[in-house]
């Protein structure tokens, strides 16, 4: 079957291209934890699906909007004769040798999260290796630096996952995590379709309170997503992945760059306007609503109809919840961002509003309020929540080798001068 375009043959839509086409889609469904960014590179790549005029419209391929999703090395590249400079703040004690991989615990877009045992001190800890050169071809190494930049001011916050060191090869980027093996909340809510209230509760609780202290320091997330919560093996939330998260956006500030993921997006950023830190919150209600209902608000299978959703329909909310979560779900929910919860006072409106009446503030962020739920590991090497696709993958023998000088080209070379600067040591006289 061909269907026959206006155009000349060589557009011809044959049936085997429609179907390449419902196959990007498919495959973006099946890997929503790897973010818009991916879709975007796979839909801006195939020229019968930009054919689409609404696709080029809602995706701004052609215009970008915002200078920092374009190349963010804007001085000459370095010739191949440079050295390497990791700057004053280079750590020479850490290399990829002083750990043992021991598995893979997840994926993303430029690289992999490994499991891993300091020779010396023998600790565990989750290992995030990116490629340097995935990184430099889809001109993201800004978004790799803010994440490292990020994680540095998150040290003293007891839901957001700790930064111990960095460090950088020639070919690789390296940060040393806080292991957390509870699983993600996407995992636990797949398994158990929804949750409790008392439990949502509890967990939309910690999540705001990781996020009010991101504010605090004029950090706007905007990737907030169950994926990127993992709990911890007592059962507490920990925020990860601070790859799209936005610096110095004061109170009233905006941002623009279209980024995210497609079933949390909220509706300024689809209507490609100027957005704030209630986007945010937007987020925390989506996610509040898919651990009472078990999907976002506004989904569908088809992305486009998920989009007019987002945009034009109606919040519906089922009567099996309290008074106090549909109020604050319509709060959090609100399509106008100058009206929604948290526009006015950001945090302190969602702190106090009657939702969370039976949480004690203070307890929560010192951990004193016993989890509701406790993912019963028996250790670090207790795996068992995490997805068998990525553990049961074998750890490739270069993750833990650092390149021979010799078999470094001139390629590689200026990779490793884009992130200058990346290594980190914590500020003792020794560590380690």
């Amino acid at each position: 079957m061909t269907v026959q375009s206006d155009t000349a043959p060589a557009n011809t839509l044959t049936y085997s291209k429609m179907r390449g086409m419902v196959a990007i889609l498919i495959a973006f469904m099946k890997q929503r934890r790897m973010g818009l960014n991916d879709f975007i590179q796979k839909i801006s790549t195939n020229s019968y699906a930009c054919k689409h005029p609404e696709v080029p419209n809602i995706l701004s391929i052609s215009q970008p909007q915002e200078p920092e999703l374009l190349n963010g090395n804007s001085s000459p590249p370095p010739s191949p004769s440079q050295q390497i400079n990791l700057g004053p703040s280079s750590n020479p004690h850490a290399k990829p040798s002083d750990f043992q991989f021991l598995k893979i615990i997840g994926k993303g877009s430029f690289g992999k999260v490994l499991l891993a045992r300091h020779n010396v001190d023998e600790k565990f800890y989750a290992v995030k290796v990116l490629q340097k050169k995935a990184i430099l071809k889809k001109k993201e190494e800004k978004h790799i630096m803010s994440e490292r930049n990020v994680l540095l001011k998150n040290v003293k916050h007891p839901f957001l996952v700790g930064l111990h060191f960095s460090f950088q090869t020639a070919s690789r980027l390296y940060f040393v995590l806080d292991y957390i093996n509870g699983g993600e909340l996407f995992y636990h809510l797949q398994r158990e379709r929804c949750f409790l209230e008392p439990r949502a509760r509890f967990y939309a609780a910690e999540i705001a309170s990781a996020l009010g202290y991101l504010h605090s320091l004029n950090i706007v997330y905007r990737d907030l997503k169950p994926e990127n919560i993992l709990l911890d093996s007592q059962g507490h939330i920990v925020l990860t992945d601070f790859g799209l998260c936005k610096e110095n956006i004061e109170p009233n500030g905006t941002t623009s760059t279209f980024c995210g993921t497609p079933e949390y997006l909220a509706p300024e950023v689809l209507h490609k306007q100027p957005y704030d830190r209630t986007v945010d919150w937007w987020c925390l209600g989506a996610v509040l609503y898919e651990m009472l209902y078990g999907l976002p608000p506004f989904y569908s299978r088809n992305t486009a109809e998920m989009y007019d959703n987002i945009l034009n329909k109606p919040l519906q909310l089922k009567p099996n919840i309290t008074n106090s979560a549909r109020n604050l779900l319509e709060g959090l929910l609100q399509k106008d961002r100058t009206k929604r919860l948290g526009a006015k006072n950001d945090f302190m409106e969602i702190k106090t509003h009657i939702f969370f009446s039976p949480i004690n503030w203070d307890d929560l962020i010192n951990k004193k309020i016993t989890p509701p739920f406790n993912p019963n590991v028996s250790g670090p090497s207790d795996l068992q929540h995490f997805d068998p696709e990525f553990t049961e993958e074998p750890v490739p023998n270069s993750i833990g080798q650092s390149p021979d000088s010799i078999l470094i080209t001139a390629s590689i070379k200026e990779a490793a001068d884009a992130f200058m600067g990346f290594s980190y040591a914590p500020p003792m006289e020794s560590f380690l």
